[in-house]
């Protein structure tokens, strides 16, 4: 009889976890917002720690115009003078400028 009190435990506390694994995806889908840039948006790109000097510097850098859209998420970016950035950027790392 213990074991099978053991057994319905289990199954309970199975079930809970499910319930709330699925509570905290919906959540997180909810206040996550996909951000799919074009060609010709302007963006501002996260500044390196090696360019913050001190707190009150800007933790974001631009604006940059995006000059190709590669797959996975990775940006090609160019200055509003023209002038090439010679890496990719992730679009983790970018978010749209508001002028």
């Amino acid at each position: 009889m213990s074991s099978n009190l053991l057994e319905e435990a289990r199954d309970h506390a199975n079930i809970n976890s499910k319930a709330l694994r699925r509570r905290v995806e919906v959540r997180h889908k909810i206040k996550i917002k996909p951000q799919q840039f074009k060609v010709a948006d302007l963006v501002m790109k996260k500044a390196h720690p090696y360019q913050i000097e001190n707190k009150m510097s800007p933790k974001w850098i631009g604006p940059f115009r995006v000059v190709e859209v590669l797959e996975n998420g990775a940006y090609k970016l160019e200055t509003l003078g023209g002038g090439a950035i010679p890496q990719t950027w992730n679009k983790t790392n970018l978010k749209f400028y508001f002028s």
